[in-house]
C-alpha cells in the first residue's frame, strides 16, 4: 500500500515538473520573441495560443511608423531552434512583418474558416494558385510541376518537382492542411515548398 502511494506521488510529481517546465518553456519563449523583435520594432505585443494539431504558437503584433499593425504567428518548436541555432533570431523573426508592410494599412489574422465548404473555397482559391504562382515565378523559365496530390498516410497534398531531373527524389510535398494553416497565420505557405524545392535542387547539384 505504501509503495503504490509513493508510485502515485513521484508520477504526480513528474507531471507536474512537466507541466511547470512546459510553462517555463512558454514564458521564455514568448519574451524572447518579444526582445528579438523589439530590437527592429519599436511597440510590440504577443500572445501564446493553443491550436489543436500544431500546440502552442506565438501570435505577434507590430505597429509601423502609421501606427498600422500587422500580425504574424510562429510555431514553438521553429522559434526553440532558432533560438538555440547561435543565429540572430531576430533578423529572421523580423523578416516576415517587413514582408507584411510592404502592404500598407496593416494586416490582422485572418478570421478562421467558419465551415468545411468557406475553408475549401479559401484552399481552391486563394492558397493553390498562390502556391502555383510563386513556385513557377521562382523558378522560370524553368519547368516546375505544382498543383494537389493524394498521399495514403498524409491525405491531401500539395506536390511540386522538377520534371528535369529523372533520377532520384525530384518532389516535395506538404499536407495541404499545413500550407493552409501557414496561410491563416499571415505565413506565406509557398515558403515551405520553396524550400523543399531548393533543397532538392542543392541534392542534385544544381545550385
Amino acid at each position: 500500500m505504501n509503495n503504490k502511494t509513493s508510485n502515485e506521488e513521484v508520477n504526480n510529481n513528474q507531471e507536474t515538473n512537466s507541466e511547470e517546465n512546459r510553462v517555463e518553456l512558454l514564458k521564455a519563449v514568448h519574451h524572447n520573441g518579444i526582445v528579438s523583435l523589439k530590437r527592429h520594432f519599436s511597440e510590440v505585443q504577443g500572445q501564446v495560443l493553443n491550436l489543436d494539431a500544431y500546440g502552442p504558437v506565438f501570435v505577434y503584433h507590430v505597429k509601423d511608423d502609421s501606427n498600422d499593425v500587422y500580425s504574424c504567428v510562429f510555431f514553438l518548436r521553429e522559434l526553440v531552434a532558432r533560438f538555440q541555432s547561435g543565429k540572430d533570431p531576430a533578423i529572421w523573426m523580423a523578416s516576415f512583418f517587413i514582408e507584411l508592410m510592404k502592404n500598407k494599412g496593416g494586416k490582422s489574422l485572418p478570421k478562421p474558416a467558419s465551415s468545411e465548404d468557406e475553408a475549401k473555397a479559401i484552399i481552391d482559391k486563394v492558397l493553390v494558385p498562390k502556391c502555383i504562382e510563386e513556385v513557377r515565378q521562382e523558378f522560370a523559365p524553368e519547368e516546375v510541376h505544382a498543383g494537389l496530390g493524394w498521399n495514403q498516410e498524409l491525405g491531401p497534398i500539395f506536390e511540386a518537382g522538377f520534371p528535369a531531373i529523372k533520377e532520384g527524389n525530384n518532389v516535395c510535398a506538404f499536407p495541404l492542411h499545413l500550407l493552409f494553416t501557414h496561410l491563416q497565420l499571415n505565413r506565406d505557405p509557398s515558403e515551405l515548398l520553396l524550400q523543399g524545392l531548393y533543397k532538392i535542387r542543392k541534392e542534385h547539384g544544381m545550385d
